[in-house]
């Protein structure tokens, strides 16, 4: 694994790119790399990619581009390929692959155990395809009914139960060697507004978010979950100036300091409008340093990505306070490459990818949840 300039230490130029591209994770525009995307990855050297539906064509294709990403990078900083799969209407990669149903249908099911096989299954085909990191399970719990962007992408309405199949869920995923996420912390349970639409405020009090909100986080952490991912959202009980990816006080007093989490926090997607184009592109890198977030998502516009790149190589220019706080990050980034990577299960083949008796245990989830 690569290694970084101890604090304190002269630190180069080269040293300082190297640091801002561990600290992203980009995505593409399609189902192949084009040129434009090579010259890219050749700059920022990112610590890895994201793929969505509009990069997929099938599982073998997939495992290909995953392949030929993986070689764009410094073996020396292995790329982390990483994907949202989370079942029902999250799911980028679909038939052949099985398809598993929303995680409320597991939650009304409320069976720990079937949770932990729809995990460890699902983590089998990911791992087939070539990834690494699912950004699942969502921890949020779905208390406001009315919210447009969580619903049945949580395991329910009650903390104790989320909490329970948060850890069956990641557990199931991370034996199987994906690293699991837990988002979108500290909640994105409680919100009205979509935050890929809109900046949406959390106005409770702290005391409720913490009997809320909090228990699933706490319970994943606990768990040893490998990664936790924040949310674009407003909590004013905790700061009243900046959304939890922003803030200085929410990610480190919560989440740091509270539930004593020293893995890597991702950013939810920089270009969601809860953020883009809502303050300036060197701001929202300074702001999410101070956060803790440890890696920046850039999921699509190249011109966002390279601002990102270069507003992280300057930030550290500027500041040895966020240059020790990137050589942080990066030391969690590497921390977690050898946790997972080392010793990590065989991969399995692709004929595990849509297998008859994964279909099984999916068709289960569904009768368990009272669907069809």
């Amino acid at each position: 694994m690569g290694s970084v300039t101890a604090v304190g230490q002269a630190t180069s130029l080269a040293d300082r790119k190297r640091r801002a591209g561990q600290r992203m994770v980009i995505g593409l525009a399609g189902a192949g790399i084009t040129a434009e995307e090579r010259r890219l990855i050749e700059l920022v050297r990112p610590a890895g990619f994201i793929l969505f539906a509009r990069n997929v064509e099938g599982p073998e294709q997939v495992r290909e581009l995953n392949r030929e990403l993986a070689g764009l990078v410094d073996p020396h900083d292995p790329a982390l390929l990483t994907v949202d799969q989370e079942g029902g209407r999250v799911a980028r990669v679909r038939d052949p692959a099985t398809e598993f149903p929303p995680m409320l249908a597991l939650g009304q099911g409320d069976d720990v155990g079937l949770t932990e096989e729809v995990g460890h299954t699902m983590g089998v085909e990911l791992r087939a395809m070539g990834f690494h990191v699912n950004f699942a399970p969502v921890a949020d719990v779905n208390s406001n009914p009315d919210n447009p962007v969580i619903g049945d992408r949580s395991f329910g309405d009650d903390p104790d139960r989320v909490a329970r199949h948060v850890v069956a869920y990641a557990k199931g995923l991370q034996r199987a060697g994906v690293v699991a996420c837990a988002k979108h912390f500290p909640g994105h349970g409680d919100t009205g507004v979509d935050s890929h639409l809109a900046l949406p405020v959390v106005d409770r009090p702290l005391d409720s978010l913490r009997a809320t909100e909090l228990p699933p986080f706490a319970a994943a952490v606990a768990a040893g979950i490998g990664t936790v991912m924040s949310s674009h959202v407003m909590f004013p009980a905790l700061d009243a100036t900046w959304p939890a990816t922003l803030s200085p006080t929410i990610l480190p007093t919560l989440l740091r300091d509270e539930l004593g989490f020293d893995g890597v926090v991702f950013s939810d997607d920089m270009e969601m409008k809860a953020v883009a184009g809502r303050w300036p592109v060197d701001a929202q890198v300074r702001q999410a340093t101070e956060a803790s977030v440890d890696v920046l998502l850039c999921c699509k516009e190249p011109a966002l990505q390279v601002a990102m790149f270069e507003a992280l190589v300057q930030l550290q220019e500027q500041s040895k306070a966020h240059e020790g706080a990137s050589v942080t990050s990066v030391r969690r980034v590497e921390a977690l490459r050898e946790r997972f990577f080392l010793d990590a299960p065989r991969v399995p083949g692709l004929e595990q990818v849509g297998h008859p008796d994964h279909r099984l245990v999916a068709a289960r989830a569904r009768a368990q949840g009272g669907l069809s």
